[in-house]
């Protein structure tokens, strides 16, 4: 059987730099594929942030949560030497062959809980702080919410900082991966959140060892043995069953992160509200 792969382009012109993500992706056009936001491989915090968008993003969309297309866009050696701006410049001579791109969603706009809060459902909410207890996202508070309003739905983005365990491998025992995770009590979306159990109960069917198997197949050789990892896997194949078994026993486990977040949430709620004071 053949292995699942992403869509793969050539990234042909350099648009804007998005100067608000501390990895420095940017717009970018392709050969036949249209507009991405370009994650590069070269960008300071290194090929594992992208390893975490594709994988995090894959099993977001695989759960039926709304998440951008992504593919891999292949940097040329002569891509960007035109680029004026130094910091650039060493970017993308640092990151030729793959990277990573989201679909650009033009005209979307940041999310505010106080304008667009409408837009998201009890139960999106619910799925979303499930989704991101189970693969440890930080990234999803009310100062960076790292959501975005489009054609009047709220679309995920920007995982990079997802699955930090693989930041260091050797200290992730059983019990660490069973933790639950604290920085839940920041999610922009806790409050909104409903029933925790019964999401986890559909979310665990959702995400069977099929479809994280799937996900991880989709993640290119290039990335998982980057040099830059420090060698912590002889293969690729290696480097897959480490995340697979990571993945796995975390949902084994669920039934923690989710009793986490829940109780959580039933502290944020139990928060007296803060009085809204009128400017003079």
């Amino acid at each position: 059987m053949t292995a699942p792969e992403l869509a793969r382009f050539t990234a042909t012109r350099y648009l804007q730099p998005l100067r608000e993500g501390g990895s420095l992706p940017a717009v970018v056009d392709t050969d036949g594929g249209g507009l991405f936001v370009v994650k590069f491989r070269g960008a300071g915090q290194g090929p594992k942030v992208l390893i975490a968008e594709l994988i995090v993003g894959l099993l977001a969309r695989a759960a039926g949560l709304p998440a951008p297309e992504l593919a891999i866009v292949e940097i040329l050696p002569a891509f960007g030497r035109s680029e004026p701006d130094p910091e650039i410049q060493e970017i993308l001579g640092k990151s030729h062959g793959v990277n990573v791109g989201l679909r650009y969603l033009d005209g979307a706009f940041n999310f505010d809980p106080s304008a667009a809060g409408e837009l998201v459902s009890a139960e999106l909410a619910t799925r979303l702080v499930w989704f991101d207890a189970f693969v440890t996202n930080p990234d999803r508070t009310h100062r960076n919410p790292n959501l975005l309003v489009w054609k009047k739905q709220p679309w995920l983005i920007d995982h990079g900082a997802a699955l930090y365990a693989h930041h260091d491998w050797q200290s992730v025992d059983a019990a660490r991966t069973a933790t639950p995770f604290p920085l839940i009590k920041s999610h922009v979306l806790l409050e909104h959140a409903t029933d925790l159990p019964a999401i986890d109960a559909d979310m665990c069917q959702r995400l069977t060892p099929a479809v994280i198997e799937e996900a991880l197949a989709m993640v290119p050789d290039a990335l998982l043995t980057d040099p830059v990892n420090g060698g912590e896997f002889a293969t690729a194949a290696d480097a897959r069953a480490r995340y697979r078994e990571y993945l796995l026993s975390r949902l084994e486990s669920s039934s923690a992160f989710v009793a986490a977040a829940t109780a959580a949430r039933d502290a944020v709620r139990a928060e007296p509200k803060k009085r809204v004071q009128a400017r003079r």
